[in-house]
């Protein structure tokens, strides 16, 4: 299973950014997935989760409002009044054990991506 993350840049504090994450390999079936962010010298953090067919979603209360995930053949984040601390390496990842629940726990996945620079100046 490979992920490839997409869509990062450089872009100024308000401004939008649309991330993309394609996931090829393994089976047809899609799997939940989730978007995770790491800023230097900072663990990383959940930003939202969906599951497979797109119908749940998942946003831990203080990522709510600014983000949204979704999903086609691809998994989507759009960010929107970005800001300078939102700077980090945003990553997908994919839990293989679950497709129909929203996977909430960064332990819980199990293929990720190799990330996508998000540089917002101020």
């Amino acid at each position: 299973v490979q992920l490839q993350a997409s869509g990062g840049g450089l872009v100024p504090a308000g401004g939008s950014l649309r991330l993309s994450c394609t996931v090829s390999g393994g089976t047809s079936d899609r799997w939940a997935t989730g978007w995770f962010r790491q800023a230097p010298g900072r663990e990383r953090e959940l930003l939202a989760a969906i599951n497979g067919n797109g119908e749940r979603t998942y946003y831990p209360d203080s990522m709510k409002g600014r983000f949204t995930i979704s999903r086609d053949s691809v998994v989507y984040l759009q960010m929107h009044s970005l800001k300078p601390e939102d700077t980090a390496v945003y990553y997908c990842a994919v839990d293989v054990e679950r497709k129909t629940l929203v996977s909430i726990l960064r332990e819980s996945y199990d293929y990720w991506g190799q990330g996508t620079q998000v540089t917002v100046s101020s």
